[in-house]
């Protein structure tokens, strides 16, 4: 991300962004938003007059900076010092110098930093509003869980080299798999029945059910039918991000702790 905004050079290559290099834009806010330190404001400035120097370094209008201090839920601090603000505070302020410009792309690295439940709520929402408003969000981020509920595109990178990209559901479900959880009272014959059709079954940790691999839940129900056997429970499950994010990257880990 900062290579991407100029603030470091890369060792090779460049990016561009709709075709031009982000130096090269003169009222760069309306291109791009960023959100890389939320606390890079002078602290003895409001986060009023925070904006209002940002809007008029890129020629936007004052009214525009009551509408994004609104937007981020900040209006009634809007006169305060920003370095007296919490980090929650400091991110939803640097939030509200990324949308400024009302850009196209919006770069936040690690946006949920510092923000209690119902920020970390508020800002998924939002990123994900942006985003169907036909806006690239480009987001930074190690907390994998929460990236689980809002990204719909993942990049993996890992030792500066792409280790994937694509879809999330298709990245979980590639490296970490997806399984059948059946119930049954009785689980000897159903996984008798199973391992006749070729499916590998075992048992499934701390649960008295069974775990299906190479088969959905149709297969499942549809072989226990055919044997008459009871089904108390079928279910779908899916890998979680962390699992998946864990098995690919493994051999591109730069620090690993060893277990005495």
């Amino acid at each position: 991300m900062r290579m991407i905004l100029g603030l470091d050079a890369p060792t090779a290559g460049e990016v561009r962004i709709g075709g031009k290099l982000y130096g090269d834009e003169r009222e760069r806010l309306r291109t791009v938003g960023a959100l890389l330190d939320a606390k890079w404001v002078h602290p003895n400035r409001s986060a009023r007059a925070h904006l209002r120097w940002l809007a008029a370094s890129n020629r936007l209008p004052v009214r525009r900076v009551d509408e994004v201090l609104e937007i981020v839920g900040l209006t009634a601090v809007a006169g305060k010092r920003a370095g007296a603000f919490s980090l929650g505070m400091s991110q939803r302020l640097g939030i509200a110098g990324a949308l400024l410009g009302d850009p196209e792309v919006l770069l936040f690295d690690e946006p949920v930093n510092g923000l209690d439940p119902e920020g970390i709520l508020w800002i998924r929402g939002l990123m994900q509003r942006l985003a169907a408003e036909g806006r690239t969000v480009f987001v930074s981020s190690h907390l994998l869980s929460e990236m689980a509920l809002t990204a719909s595109e993942l990049v993996v990178i890992g030792r500066g080299r792409l280790i994937a990209q694509g879809p999330t559901a298709e990245f979980v479900d590639g490296a970490a798999g997806v399984q059948v959880y059946v119930r049954s009272p009785v689980p000897e014959a159903l996984a008798a029945a199973l391992r006749e059709k070729g499916l590998a079954v075992e048992e499934a940790p701390g649960e008295s059910g069974l775990l299906v691999t190479g088969a959905g839940t149709e297969l499942v129900g549809e072989v226990a039918a055919a044997h008459g056997l009871v089904v108390h429970e079928l279910a779908l499950r899916r890998g979680s991000l962390e699992e998946a994010f864990m098995e690919l990257t493994k051999q591109d880990v730069e620090y690993a702790a060893v277990a005495s």
